[in-house]
């Protein structure tokens, strides 16, 4: 049977169909921001109609559909949220909006031109009620169940339909705060109701609690969305199984989902850097910067020792989100970015974006110019083909659109398009370099895996400016997200905050921690069908030395809790803190805070074909040459037919390939090489002979060329 991958982004809903022999087929279809279902059925009738079969034949040979949506990302960060209220411990309602009494965390804390946030819950509906419980987990004041009545009604009069319940060390001890939910539901069964426990259980009231209000504002969206899905698949007779990518690099059940809207944040892009890890793989490459340059964003992501990074620091606009997250950065950079002027006389690109709706001016329903825009007056993107034909763009509007805003600097229309192009691949540069060197590594030790619809455009200037010696397209780029949910585990993350010392670590208590877990996971696990033999687990714990306020995550050794096993993980967190810092304090006493375990049921190894060798000959693959502008002026270039290029075609620069979904750019100074997966592999003449040692890669460095 067939599975499916769908991510509605932000400008196309994108679908991958891999079948029972390896064989990938993509689709896309324009993203439909009233209704995104809409734009996923578009997508889906497309694979139909392909395939030769009806809508409904085809779901019935599917056996299960992962989907990544960023409906939660756009609800929070357009505030086209639910209307929340707060159930807190009497006292503490204030935690979300004092939150580390600092005015600007993201920035400089010095920065006066920054206005004060605004928390998604103003202060006349939070509410706090009587009780507590303590860190140890002890209830010292019980919950009165009438003043939960008394507040619920009270936030419904107000006009909520989503209420976050956030008390007092309920990590600890769960019991208040499962109470109160359960008085929520009775007394006000229409309102999305959220408890911080279900969402993250871990101690530090600030992110507990942001975390849980998030997941209040953007559930009651993506429940009527995931409701809505279910209900049309199900008409439609889809009898697999559905399941949704989350942030933290799992996918999961829908119903597990509902309550917990949070984990549905960055669903999509956290599937791009498993989807050019599996790539990557296919060339014995471990270290790698995962790149994905879509219509409205560009996602970053580093990638090191085959291990995908996660953080629990993220950021969504000015909301903080300390769940596990798998650790993109980005930016808005992507093929709808807005080119604009700003107060200084200055071009700037995005963040700004003209969606999927009205799309580019060269969409032609639109008038700003962006980034797409740009590379169709430059000639690298062909006009007559865009996804195939599809979408016919208008050279003489972009042109005029382009024109208009570069007047204000003196510049034409051809100008202001290099001057875009420009733009937007140093903003690009600049976000790769801050990534990596944030982090000690260097940039140019690493192989860029550049996916999007817009990323075979701007790869090889990016690889470019930042030294890359080679840059992998993937054959699915275009679908990258997509494609990366295919190699996702079905699993969940549990975690539990209990303060030792390493004096009082006892392993008989570290491990009842962990077999709590453990047994919540086969409880939750079961439900969905999933024999507990099937489960693996992982376990990691959060370490600092006593008095300092941020954490190290290590990995236990092997899973099994002894004396022995808590002796090497204290030995563990002395190396990795050396290598984060620089240096290590082995006199210095080592605390334990919150444990971590990953439970996961492995899927099926990805397979997907690949081709031997075949014919050279690159005149069957030729369409023709568009005139394209490069840094040596306008310049007849050839243009080739991906579907056309055979695995081990090699393209000298300066070349165009065209692919359905999406147009590679070759410079001059580039060659290109078609692989067994007809993924393009691009190498940069000058800079291989130049590309890291194997002793640099033996030293940490990274991959060689």
């Amino acid at each position: 049977m067939k599975q499916l991958a769908i991510d509605v982004g932000g400008t196309f809903t994108d679908c991958i169909v891999l079948d029972e022999s390896g064989r990938v087929s993509r689709y896309k279809a324009p993203t439909t921001p009233d209704d995104p279902t809409e734009g996923l059925f578009d997508a889906l009738r497309k694979v139909a109609t392909a395939q030769g079969v009806g809508l409904e034949d085809l779901l019935g040979d599917v056996e299960r559909i992962v989907h990544g949506t960023t409906i939660g990302t756009n609800v929070l960060l357009t505030n086209r949220g639910a209307r929340v209220g707060l159930i807190t411990t009497a006292g503490f309602r204030d935690v979300i909006e004092m939150r580390r009494g600092i005015k600007n965390l993201r920035g400089s804390m010095f920065d006066q031109f920054v206005e004060p946030y605004r928390p998604l819950v103003p202060r006349h509906r939070r509410i706090g009620i009587a009780e507590r419980t303590l860190y140890t987990g002890e209830v010292l004041t019980p919950l009165a169940d009438d003043d939960v009545r008394s507040a619920a009604r009270r936030l419904v009069s107000d006009g909520c339909d989503a209420i976050a319940i956030g008390l007092l060390h309920s990590y600890a001890n769960p019991a208040n705060e499962l109470r109160a939910k359960e008085v929520v539901r009775e007394t006000a069964p229409d309102v999305h109701v959220v408890a911080s426990h279900q969402i993250l259980p871990v101690w530090r009231e600030f992110e507990r609690f942001a975390s849980t209000v998030v997941s209040a504002y953007i559930g009651p969206a993506l429940t009527a969305y995931l409701t809505r899905l279910e209900r049309a698949l199900r008409d439609a007779r889809f009898d697999g199984a559905l399941l949704m990518m989350l942030t933290n690099g799992l996918v999961q059940v829908v119903s597990e989902c509902y309550d917990r809207a949070v984990y549905l944040l960055g669903s999509g892009p956290a599937a791009a850097p498993s989807g050019s890890l599996q790539v990557a793989g296919q060339h014995g490459r471990s270290n790698l910067l995962s790149v994905d340059m879509g219509g409205t964003s560009f996602d970053v992501c580093l990638v090191r020792d085959g291990e995908v990074p996660t953080t629990t620091e993220a950021w969504v606009g000015e909301e903080r989100v300390a769940i596990r997250m798998v650790d993109v950065s980005s930016i808005g950079a992507g093929g709808g970015s807005i080119a604009w002027i700003d107060a200084l006389g200055l071009l700037r690109v995005g963040p700004m974006s003209a969606g999927a709706d009205p799309g580019p001016a060269a969409y032609g329903r639109g008038h700003a110019p962006t980034v797409t825009d740009a590379d169709l007056v430059l000639g690298y993107i062909p006009a007559d083909y865009f996804l195939a034909g599809q979408i016919e763009l208008d050279v003489d509007r972009a042109s005029r659109a382009l024109g208009s805003v570069g007047a204000e600097i003196g510049l034409n229309a051809e100008e202001t398009a290099r001057a875009v192009y420009a733009t937007v691949t140093a903003e690009m540069a600049g976000q790769i370099t801050e990534v990596c060197t944030k982090r000690g590594y260097d940039v140019r030790d690493f192989v860029m895996v550049a996916g999007g619809g817009a990323g075979g455009v701007h790869a090889a200037a990016i690889a470019r400016t930042l030294a890359i010696p080679t840059v992998i397209i993937p054959r699915v780029a275009a679908l990258l997200s997509a494609f990366g949910m295919f190699t996702m585990d079905l699993g969940q993350q549990y975690a539990r905050s209990r303060f030792h010392d390493l004096a009082r670590a006892d392993a008989d208590n570290v491990e009842a921690i962990y077999a709590e877990m453990r047994d919540e996971a086969k409880t939750s696990f079961s439900r969905i069908g999933v024999p507990t033999s099937d489960l693996r687990f992982a376990s990691t714990v959060d370490m600092r030395y006593a008095g300092q306020f941020h954490e190290v995550e290590i990995e236990l050794p092997d899973g099994v809790v002894d004396d022995a096993a808590l002796a090497e993980l204290v030995r563990r967190f002395h190396d990795r803190y050396e290598v984060l810092y620089g240096y290590q304090l082995p006199q210095q006493p080592v605390e334990f805070l919150t444990f971590y375990l990953r439970a996961t049921a492995p899927r099926r190894p990805l397979e997907v074909a690949s081709e031997g060798p075949s014919s050279s000959n690159l005149d069957g693959a030729r369409r023709g040459t568009r005139s394209c502008l490069f840094d040596d002026g306008w310049q007849d270039t050839p243009a080739y037919d991906a579907d056309l290029l055979h695995p081990g075609s090699v393209l000298e620069g300066p070349a165009l390939i065209d692919d359905p979904t999406t147009t590679v750019v070759v410079p001059a100074d580039f060659t290109c090489e078609v692989d067994p997966h007809r993924n393009l592999v691009l190498r940069a003449r000058e800079l291989t002979s130049a590309a890291p040692t194997q002793e640099a890669t033996a030293t940490g460095r990274g991959d060689t060329t």
